[in-house]
């Protein structure tokens, strides 16, 4: 039987599997993404695929603290975009 990665969402802290979440890298040049291959290289945080958690990630400022820079809102509207 194969493994199934798990990984915990940064707001709600539950465990997930991997496809159900989305995960956003911070690179070795400080340039913030989403990576949807989940193998991008730098430091990763994964968030639930829904609205309310990425609404809370944001009013709150987990992102930023998780990887220690200041997440633009764009990556919130791209986040968004993926969910709806």
């Amino acid at each position: 039987m194969k493994k199934i990665p798990m990984r915990s969402c940064v707001v709600t802290l539950e465990k997930c599997e991997k496809k159900d979440l989305i995960r956003v890298v911070k690179n070795k040049d400080g340039e913030v993404f989403i990576d949807p291959t989940g193998k991008a290289n730098g430091r990763g945080a994964y968030l639930k695929k829904d609205i309310n958690v990425i609404k809370k990630c944001q009013k709150n400022k987990i992102l930023d603290r998780k990887l220690g820079i200041t997440i633009p809102d764009s990556i919130y509207e791209e986040l968004g975009g993926m969910i709806k």
